[in-house]
């Protein structure tokens, strides 16, 4: 099966509970996740990452599957951009 084809046709829900797989070592029911399942999961929950998720963490990785760095220049930046008050919904209208 092509990794990246099945990450291109992932749902959300499976992202999440191989998250919680890969993260936790159980399913989200509970039940134990064996270690091959668990290797499995990281590495779908970072093609998926890559793919879908456009991540404003420090390091993440990239659609290209290297690993990202973000300086501390950049991060400020992106937060600057978040804060900005013309990005604040306003309800005039309450």
């Amino acid at each position: 099966m092509d990794l990246l084809n099945t990450v291109d046709n992932m749902s959300e829900e499976l992202y999440l509970r191989l998250k919680h797989a890969a993260e936790t070592g159980k399913w989200p029911e509970g039940n134990a996740v064996e270690k091959s399942q668990q290797e499995s999961a990281v590495q779908l929950v970072m093609a998926y990452q890559s793919r879908h998720l456009n991540s404003d963490q420090i390091l993440t990785v990239g659609s290209d599957g290297e690993i990202v760095h973000k300086s501390k220049r950049v991060l400020k930046d992106e937060l600057k951009q978040k804060d900005d008050p013309q990005n604040i919904a306003r309800f005039s209208q309450l």
